[in-house]
């Protein structure tokens, strides 16, 4: 038995969630699978509305603990692992694991600290700077004759999975405490503008290459002592740029 029920370090966030009735549909699957917290980012609706409490049903007092933020990043500032799923595969999409492999990894950090479940809006997901924010993708398989899920049966089986994984921890290792998102953040854009200063990053483009680096970072799960060594490292190279007589471009 686990000291720590990883389905209470779960979060469901909603990215500009357009529905009210997808809202409830989404309260009512995360009370049916055991979790509880729900961010909504940006929502273009008014999740406390009838809609909402209708498709909740018995789930509807859950809507008032929501809490609302304007940015994904502001979101996910305190988790230390973000799974962003899409259903598009290709350029900066690569390593997309499915619903139940990311359920397993979620569940054994969730044992250690925050881990998010990030969804898209219903008609066009999430964009490829809002997946930047997220360590890892997941997607759920289906027919090509419609790929694209409803948003509230996404989630549902999302959480299946993660509540099936849950329940079945006996000798799965618990993931070591990542470092959360405000502090990858941090240490990203410090990485972007010294490797733009030295001219490795094209300043037309810098999020081209950057892309790879979280790719492999997030792959690597980095911990706060493996921030602050990589944030070291930027700023040994911003005081070699400066000694040797150039200035860091603004």
């Amino acid at each position: 038995m686990t000291e720590i029920n990883p389905l209470n370090n779960l979060v469901v966030v909603l990215v500009e969630p357009q529905g009210a009735r997808n809202i409830g549909s989404v309260i009512r699957a995360m009370a049916n699978f055991g979790v509880r917290r729900l961010r909504l980012v940006n929502p273009q609706t008014d999740h406390l509305q009838h809609e909402a409490r209708q498709m909740a049903v018995k789930a509807a007092d859950r809507l008032e603990e929501a809490e609302i933020y304007p940015t994904l990043q502001e979101a996910l500032a305190d988790c230390h692992l973000a799974y962003g799923t899409t259903r598009r595969f290709g350029k900066y999409r690569d390593g997309v694991v499915q619903v139940d492999t990311a359920a397993g990894r979620a569940v054994a950090q969730a044992q250690a600290g925050l881990v998010a479940l990030v969804f898209g809006r219903e008609d066009k997901g999430l964009k490829t700077e809002e997946l930047d924010l997220c360590q890892h993708f997941l997607t759920i398989p289906t027919s090509e004759e419609l790929p694209s899920m409803n948003l509230a049966q996404s989630v549902a089986l999302c959480l299946y999975e993660t509540y099936t994984a849950a329940n079945n921890l006996d000798g799965v290792a618990k993931s070591r405490k990542q470092a959360d998102s405000e502090k990858l953040e941090g240490m990203f854009q410090h990485m972007r503008e010294t490797l733009t200063n030295i001219e490795y990053l094209d300043p037309q483009n810098p999020d081209h290459i950057l892309r790879t680096f979280r790719r492999m970072f997030g792959r690597a799960g980095l911990d706060e002592r493996e921030v602050r060594v990589l944030r070291g490292l930027w700023s040994c190279i911003d005081l070699l740029y400066t000694d040797y007589g150039k200035k860091p471009k603004e």
